[in-house]
């Protein structure tokens, strides 16, 4: 029987292939799953369902606490962006192969290498390979991304002698970050990655070998919290910035604003270790102690509730409220939505916020942007 998770895992091929050692480093450490982890998961599933009454084939609903109307409509997105690709497909190939949530065997090039796709689409001419990143946290860029590279290593395996395929699409679809980028290669360009940087970066990872190696890829590896490498590039950091005079110069405030988010996820990343040893295994940190945090009230049994103020003679204890626009729009259908509301809905100005050059989002010039920016009447 196969295993469950890869050991070198598509999904963290980024990691492994830019710091090598720190995947077996990691196994030292137990498995969890965050609530965004968690969330991220009920996404694919209710995408995965769409997607497959979409192309008339059966699926059962899933349900999950996270249902809500942001991942209806982020859901409906990636749907919609997915069947644009396989209609672009059909264009060129009367039977585009169209697989969801998929494995793949990409073992050729990374000892015991597998991992599930999200959709792929294997067509005469191009190999599409769309993956939905339902996170916010971080920015996803498609360009020669090392997941959907092995993903797309994998279904070249199995399914590239079905079709003409010389070249490979690689899409990101990050809907609550509006983000959706894609990035195109040449298979010889593929082969060439994996012959000559994926397969010898893999065969050092699987071994534990190689130099450990700080950077972004560090925000997902279980070892961070401990990883003696990162503590000392951020401890070296640290005392390279606050060592700088009172004043500080225009180039030296932006190089302090480069590093701090990864400053702080590994302040986080050491204070969430600290607290969860100590709330549930009782580890004692010198200078630090555990308290009861701030409690808010609450209805013990709403119903109970209810019949006892009206028992008590009060009539007027429940709220009205309007439904959510999404929920409206669906109520109504969109075009009577949009003959109904027509007028009546804004969109509000979005709070600015500073963020790197490398984000997707257009730049606001500070001086007018009241005026670009007035709420929309839609």
């Amino acid at each position: 029987m196969p295993e469950k998770h890869a050991t070198l895992s598509a999904s963290s091929a980024a990691r492994w292939l830019n710091c090598p050692p720190s995947i077996r480093l990691g196994e030292q450490f137990e498995d969890t799953e965050s609530e965004a982890a968690s969330e991220g998961t009920a996404a694919h599933a209710l995408a995965e369902h769409k997607l497959m009454k979409a192309l008339r084939r059966r699926s059962k609903r899933p349900t999950s606490a996270f249902d809500n109307d942001e991942m209806e409509d982020m859901t409906d997105s990636y749907t919609q962006f997915v069947l644009e690709k396989v209609n672009e497909a059909r264009k060129l190939c009367a039977n585009p192969l169209i697989l969801i949530e998929t494995t793949v065997d990409f073992g050729k090039y990374v000892p015991n290498g597998f991992g599930t796709a999200d959709c792929l689409i294997a067509a005469d001419e191009t190999l599409r390979v769309i993956d939905l990143k339902y996170g916010t946290g971080v920015v996803v860029s498609a360009d020669h991304n090392a997941q959907l590279m092995c993903y797309a290593l994998g279904a070249l395996e199995t399914f590239g002698n079905l079709y003409d395929i010389t070249n490979v699409e690689m899409s990101i679809f990050q809907p609550r970050r509006e983000n959706i980028e894609t990035c195109t290669m040449s298979v010889a360009e593929l082969l060439n990655w994996a012959e000559n940087t994926l397969k010898p970066k893999a065969e050092l990872a699987f071994k534990g070998e190689g130099n450990f190696n700080v950077g972004d890829w560090c925000q997902f590896c279980k070892a961070a919290v401990k990883c003696r490498a990162r503590a000392e590039a951020n401890l070296r950091l640290a005392q390279a910035e606050f060592a700088l005079p009172p004043v500080l110069t225009d180039d030296e405030i932006a190089d302090v604003l480069e590093r701090i988010p990864n400053m702080v996820k590994w302040g986080n990343d050491i204070m969430a270790y600290a607290t969860e040893a100590a709330v549930n295994h009782g580890k004692k940190w010198r200078g630090f102690k555990v308290v009861a945090g701030r409690s808010v009230r609450k209805y013990a049994d709403e119903n109970k509730v209810a019949e006892a103020a009206k028992a008590a003679g009060y009539d007027d204890i429940f709220e009205k409220k309007l439904i959510t626009l999404t929920a409206m729009e669906k109520l109504m259908g969109k075009k009577k939505f949009n003959e109904v509301m027509a007028g009546l809905i804004v969109k509000p100005q979005g709070k600015l916020t500073l963020v790197p050059v490398s984000d997707k989002r257009p730049e606001i010039t500070v001086n007018n942007a009241n005026d670009e920016f007035k709420s929309e009447v839609i």
